[in-house]
Parts: C-alpha cells; sequence; structure tokens
C-alpha cells in the first residue's frame, strides 16, 4: 500500500475563518481576565467533557457530571459515570501529550475507555461501522488489518507536514482521517475530538480551555453531515471548513465571555488556586503560611469560602467541616 496523503483542498472559506479565527485569539490574548477567571476555565472544561460525551449518547447532565468530578455520589448508568471519570483523566493529560505519538493516542484512548471496552488502548480486530444519532450506518469503516498501517502513515503524514500546514487545518484534517479509520473498537468519537484539542492546544495554550465540543453537540446534525459529505466526497474540505467555523464560533463566546470584569474575589480564588496541587490535601494552617495571611477568618471568608463555593476546593471531610482534621485540596 503506497503512503495515504489525506486528501483535502483550501478554500477562500478556510481563509476567512482562520483570519476570523487569529482575530478572536488576538483578543482574548490582551485580556488578562480569562487567565484570572478559573471557574470559567473549569466550566470550560467541564462543557467539553459534558457535550463530547453527549454526542455518544452519555445521558448525564452538567450539574451531574460536575458532581461526578467532585467525587459526589451521582445516581446514573455505572457505565456513563465510568465515561465521565475516563474522560476528566484524559482531558487532565493534555499537557504531557504529545500529538504526534502514536503510544500516546494509545495512552489517552486505554485512559478515555478504562472499564468500558474490552481493549482500552488497542486498536481494533473486528469490522466496524459509524452510526449516527438515529442509528444510521453512515461509514462502513476500513477492515482491521488497515488499521495499524493507516494510523502509522496518517501520523507520519502529519509529523511532515506540521510545519507547513496551518494547526487549524491539520488539527481538522486529522479529526476526519481518525474517524474514517475508526482505528478503535469504542471511543473513536471522544478520542478524535480530545486529539483535536491537544493538537491546537500545543499551537494556542487558549484551547486548553475552549469548549469546542460543546458547539459540536448544538450542531452534532451538522456535525455527522459533514462527515458523511466527506465521506462521499472522498476528501476532508467540507470537514474542515465546518470545524473551522465550530472554533470560530465558540471563541467569539469566549470573547464576550472574557471582557467580564475581574472582580476581588476572581482575584482571591486565583491566588488560593495557585498555592494549592490537584487532589493533594491541605491543612488551613499550610494554606495561610502560603498565602502570607494569620488570620483563619480572612482564609475562610476571603479565599476558602468563595473557591468551595465556584467548585474548585472540596473538603476531605465534607459532612464535618469544623473538624478539626478537616483539610482542602484542589480538584
Amino acid at each position: 500500500m503506497k503512503n495515504y496523503i489525506p486528501p483535502f483542498t483550501i478554500t477562500s472559506k478556510m481563509v476567512d475563518y482562520i483570519s476570523s479565527i487569529m482575530e478572536k485569539i488576538g483578543k482574548l490574548d490582551n485580556y488578562t481576565n480569562f487567565k484570572k477567571m478559573p471557574t470559567l476555565r473549569r466550566d470550560n472544561k467541564i462543557r467539553s467533557i459534558q457535550s463530547s460525551l453527549a454526542i455518544e449518547a452519555n445521558s448525564l447532565s452538567i450539574d451531574q457530571v460536575k458532581a461526578v468530578i467532585s467525587g459526589k455520589t451521582v445516581i446514573g448508568p455505572q457505565k456513563e459515570i465510568q465515561e465521565v471519570k475516563n474522560a476528566y483523566k484524559a482531558y487532565e493529560m493534555i499537557n504531557d501529550i504529545d500529538p504526534y505519538s502514536i503510544k500516546d493516542l494509545k495512552k489517552i484512548h486505554k485512559t478515555m475507555t478504562y472499564l468500558i471496552v474490552n481493549e482500552p488502548g488497542e486498536f481494533r480486530k473486528e469490522n466496524e461501522g459509524v452510526f449516527d444519532e438515529n442509528g444510521n450506518c453512515i461509514h462502513v469503516c476500513p477492515p482491521p488489518e488497515q488499521v495499524d498501517i493507516l494510523m502509522n502513515q496518517l501520523f507520519a503524514w502529519m509529523k511532515k507536514r506540521k510545519n507547513d500546514i496551518h494547526p487549524l487545518i491539520l488539527s481538522s484534517i486529522f479529526h476526519y482521517e481518525f474517524v474514517f479509520i475508526h482505528p478503535f473498537e469504542d471511543g473513536n468519537g471522544r478520542t478524535a475530538r480530545l486529539w483535536q484539542n491537544i493538537i491546537l492546544s500545543g499551537w494556542k495554550e487558549i484551547f486548553e480551555y475552549l469548549p469546542i465540543e460543546s458547539e459540536l453537540k448544538k450542531y452534532q446534525a451538522g456535525y455527522y453531515k459533514a462527515i458523511d459529505d466527506c465521506n462521499q466526497n472522498g476528501d476532508s474540505t467540507i470537514f474542515i471548513e465546518f470545524m473551522l467555523k465550530m472554533i470560530d464560533e465558540v471563541l467569539e463566546e469566549s470573547v464576550n465571555a472574557s471582557t467580564i470584569p475581574i472582580t476581588e474575589k476572581t482575584i482571591n480564588i486565583n491566588k488560593l488556586l495557585q498555592v494549592m496541587e490537584y487532589n493533594v490535601p491541605m491543612t488551613a494552617n499550610d494554606i495561610m503560611n502560603k498565602l502570607g495571611i494569620k488570620s483563619k477568618e480572612t482564609l475562610r471568608s476571603t479565599y476558602l469560602d468563595p473557591a468551595i463555593n465556584a467548585g474548585l476546593v472540596a473538603l476531605t471531610i465534607p459532612d464535618k467541616p469544623t473538624s478539626k482534621n478537616q483539610m482542602y485540596y484542589k480538584f
């Protein structure tokens, strides 16, 4: 088999979208607000996870997803709860992943599908098809004996072209080609969406916090249609245009959100989070020492309570908030 080169065409519509996207990124770069709003960043990540899973029929709401991530008891299908736990771990790995490594791709898929599929992180060994939200088969996937070859060729092509194809286009091509190959037994869609984020986050940090998946959920029928149209046409042009439109729209939302005035509460929450580590319990005295404050009342009213109410910090003994053994952790 010859080395596969993904077919696509650069269109004027793509150029216009990229220009608009770059303008909006420039606006966000000029705002310090977005970086100082941990609640917004966290909410966006939760929206990404909930939307990406919802596209694949996970029924948990935003509030339920927040509760699962916070370690609270949630009544719902155990498989769907596990999907949320897996996705959160996978999204937390974004900065540690090489977007041009098949080994890392398998690591992400293994994390994303832990306890969900029979062989997480392993390419499929059976024939598969892609179905839309109505259960219609929209694509018959390449046979399993071609999967390893096609994936290696796709990654080799990306490595070769990553410096001369715009990341917005390259990541969209990958997204489509990955879905077309359908390399894993299950979890391909959520992995493809996360991997596009990984490619884009390596280019611009802001993409780690943009809930592109929420736009895809909003336009889910259009998402499937773009994939189907590309399957029929034999190239990814329509899908690239569709993805650029989604990215442009979610950036527009983020620009509007980033103009929210910074409050003293937001700044104090950010200061608290900067001295804490994820899932590492700290005593009140430990936190006070790191913040350089001496009053427990100030710590509670100015830092801890706002962060706890925002769902960014949790208690190790939530049923006994005044316990002498109480500790706090960022999650």
